[in-house]
């Protein structure tokens, strides 16, 4: 398995289910930079295709640069030909074993966290309200809430200060600080 020994190294993937008032479904998409732990994208929609999704990868992509590697679990979403065509060259994709969540840690976290202290306390009249809620949330983690694994910095502050860099060596495929 891929270790983020570095900023950019592992983005991980994950999606959560949610209703609002009327009992229509939210999906939650999260995407987390295991190194940095910070929320770097994500999508609320009624529902996520693989289409969709791999154009906001793209735009995250366009931001950021690729990951060496897209950590998921092995949803139709994840193992679809779109993510295929998309990932191409481009960065790698790396399937946690089915019913092994665990091995997709930092984006669980990341869930468990936002179901107990948004989703779990927040009912939501429309996908715009959850949308609006969500990224509210969201922004308050990566901005305003310290992490002791990051030295008691928020996760922006970890990423704006860090000085690790992912460095492949081709002959040998190994990263390196």
């Amino acid at each position: 398995a891929p270790t983020a020994d570095a900023p950019n190294v592992v983005w991980a993937v994950d999606f959560q289910f949610d209703v609002d008032e009327h009992g229509r479904p939210i999906k939650i998409c999260s995407i987390v930079d295991e190194h940095t732990r910070e929320c770097i994208g994500g999508l609320v929609e009624r529902s996520i295709t693989a289409d969709r999704l791999t154009a906001h990868l793209e735009d995250l992509v366009a931001a950021r640069g690729a990951p060496a590697v897209l950590r998921s679990d092995n949803g139709p979403e994840f193992i679809s030909e779109a993510m295929a065509d998309w990932a191409g060259t481009r960065t790698g994709l790396s399937y946690i074993p089915p019913g092994s969540p665990w091995r997709n840690g930092y984006v669980e976290s990341f869930n468990s966290r936002i179901r107990d202290e948004c989703l779990n306390i927040n009912s939501f009249y429309s996908l715009l309200h959850a949308q609006v809620i969500i990224g509210d949330w969201k922004d308050e983690y990566n901005h305003h809430r310290r992490h002791s694994s990051l030295g008691y910095l928020t996760p922006a502050e970890y990423a704006r200060q860090c000085t690790h860099q992912m460095e492949t060596d081709d002959s040998q495929n190994v990263r390196t600080e």
